[in-house]
């Protein structure tokens, strides 16, 4: 399914920076790359190879930049097309010039993702692998990026593939023996094996849904809010975990106007982390816009870190805090240990039940520690595996993971209630275009454009 005509990006973040590349792909890559490079002659040049020269203007005659140009020949490149990348010096300037002279030549513009779009249309990756390409880049931390390279290794998509294959087999033999029954028991045979095999492949997708909260988070972030009455430390919380200044650290109530958020990685766990306004009565209309945003915030956090004062008594706004993170993941921070105890303890416990209570003084940068084993003992109940285990990290799949294990246990049921086959099948069938979508085998064209469209330009 190749393309007719040759795109071209440039595939290095914008700004100053040692090199950038602007990068061609399509059957004239090559050819535009040749006319325009002084050096060696690349159409004779062997593939996978790299050598240097200079970008001149075909209508100036100027040069543009002084250059390393690698020249990949189809089909062993990332889209299975001639691919050419041209190594110029960082810089606006320099790049956005070698790129008008490659468009003048007759490239044409990459759309977002348009390159990871081949490879994926040209058969060299499926659609999960694509869209782990887009993971890998947005990685937080290295258990995201080790997820995101297993995927893009195909992990998910042979398991995928294979759970496929199994069905469309059980489906076909069934099909034979209704076609060409040679015994009397042929039905109850069938509905045997329509059991065994569909009982085998929910388990296996239960299996993948049962980790598919942790490769959510590993993949998107712990979307966690900080919350407390103001001045107790929530900024200096941020700060301890982000190591860098980003939030307002004052001792005046209400600082924090604005929601801050910034990416932590705790033990490995990326946490989203968002630092809000204080939560409180206020006059203040600025102030008030912020506490009215964080109530939203709270609701919408996978885990609350509710910090209290050390130093100071127990509130109603403090037992207010607890009555609004009710039913929600959260942990109690304690804070300003290395100041006099002045709160009630006992009653925090009490307030707190079964979650946990971590006492930090954050000055002296004590409990820190603790608090970090806290949150990854609640969402990966310890350790986070990240060998051999599969794990689900993208929404897509696992809705349509859901979606394929309620069509198979609709076929058991049936299965159960000994209805005919071909009723059966029809679920089965369905189970088999919903996990044939994760991998792009019965994806529409419209939602492979609405995933590409999301990918970065140049990639």
């Amino acid at each position: 399914m190749m393309e007719t005509d040759t795109i071209t990006a440039i595939s290095t973040p914008i700004g100053e920076g040692a090199i950038a590349i602007v990068r061609l792909s399509g059957p004239e890559a090559i050819s535009i790359a040749a006319t325009i490079f002084t050096g060696k002659n690349l159409h004779e040049v062997e593939s996978h190879t790299i050598h240097y020269g200079k970008i001149i203007d075909p209508e100036s005659e100027e040069v543009a930049d002084e250059v390393m140009v690698s020249v990949m020949r189809a089909p062993k490149t990332f889209t299975r097309e001639d691919v050419v990348e041209i190594n110029c010096h960082g810089g606006m300037v320099a790049v956005n010039r070698v790129l008008q002279i490659v468009l003048d030549q007759g490239a044409r513009i990459a759309e977002p993702g348009e390159f990871t779009k081949r490879a994926f249309l040209n058969g060299r990756i499926d659609l999960s692998q694509a869209e782990a390409v887009m993971d890998l880049i947005r990685a937080k931390t290295d258990k995201a990026m080790n997820v995101a390279l297993k995927q893009m290794d195909g992990r998910l998509s042979s398991l995928i593939q294979r759970l496929r294959q199994d069905l469309l087999e059980t489906v076909a033999h069934v099909e034979v023996n209704i076609d060409y029954p040679e015994y009397d028991d042929v039905e109850e045979m069938s509905h045997e094996m329509m059991r065994k095999k569909t009982k085998e492949v929910h388990e296996e997708i239960q299996k993948l849904l049962s980790v598919a909260k942790q490769g959510k988070i590993l993949r998107e972030g712990l979307a966690t809010a900080i919350i407390g009455r103001p001045n107790v430390g929530k900024s200096s919380l941020m700060n301890t975990l982000v190591q860098e200044n980003k939030a307002i650290v004052t001792d005046i109530p209400g600082t924090t106007r604005d929601i801050i958020e910034e990416y932590v990685n705790v033990k490995g766990v990326p946490l989203r982390l968002v630092d809000t306004a204080g939560i409180r009565e206020t006059e203040d209309i600025v102030e008030k816009i912020g506490v009215e945003r964080s109530r939203k915030v709270l609701k919408e956090s996978d885990l609350i870190l509710l910090v209290l004062n050390y130093n100071e008594p127990l509130s109603d706004e403090d037992r207010n805090l607890f009555e609004a993170v009710k039913g929600l993941e959260y942990i109690v921070i304690v804070n300003k240990t290395d100041l006099e105890q002045k709160l009630n303890m006992d009653e925090v416990r009490e307030l707190a039940g079964e979650k946990p209570v971590i006492a930090t003084s954050l000055v002296r940068e004590e409990g820190v520690e603790q608090l970090e084993e806290a949150i990854r003992n609640i969402f990966f109940a310890g350790e986070i595996e990240s060998g051999d285990l599969t794990y689900v990290s993208n929404v897509r799949h696992i809705q349509l993971l859901k979606k394929a294990a309620k069509a198979l246990e609709d076929a058991m049921e049936a299965i159960e209630l000994g209805m005919p086959l071909d009723v059966i099948q029809i679920d089965v069938t369905r189970t088999w275009e919903f996990l044939g979508e994760i991998i792009g085998d019965t994806a529409s064209d419209a939602l492979i454009d609405q995933l590409f469209s999301q990918f970065c330009l140049g990639k």
